[in-house]
């Protein structure tokens, strides 16, 4: 029995390419980034404020702010630059978490507890906020060592 010396080929597609290092994988937090983006995009638009006299949506206010900056987070996932998408990503929680919360304080001292509860827009523009400043907080750290 003779065996065989010669050395078997690799898979198909498997072949290193000229001037492409290996793969790495996602940085910490880019997924977490693009999460908190989509949920404060879904949530800018629902409605913030239910009231027995109908909803006010977040678009008629400060919704279309977190609009905006959760395109910047979204920007964020797909910049190289990791601090860059850090500062990003920072920018995006601060903006989602204080006009939320502002609004609470503002209709608070307008009106009280009576005759409103938080819409489920509201509780994901903060949620979304959170998620955004955690991810800001684990690309700026960087890969684990």
């Amino acid at each position: 029995m003779a065996t065989s010396t010669r050395p078997t080929p690799a898979p198909a597609g498997t072949a290193p390419r000229a001037g492409v290092g290996p793969r790495r994988g996602a940085e910490p937090g880019r997924r977490m980034l693009l999460g908190a983006s989509f949920l404060v995009l879904v949530g800018s638009f629902m409605p913030w404020i239910d009231t027995p006299l109908g909803t006010v949506l977040g678009a008629q206010g400060a919704g279309l702010w977190t609009f905006y900056t959760c395109m910047l987070g979204f920007a964020g996932v797909m910049v190289p630059a990791r601090r860059l998408a850090a500062a990003q990503a920072a920018l995006l929680g601060a903006v989602a978490v204080v006009l939320p919360l502002w609004q609470v304080v503002h209709l608070l001292g307008l009106v009280g507890t009576a005759g409103w509860i938080p819409g489920p827009g509201l509780v994901l523009v903060v949620g979304g906020g959170v998620l955004a400043g955690v991810s800001a907080v684990r690309l700026f750290r960087g890969p684990p060592a």
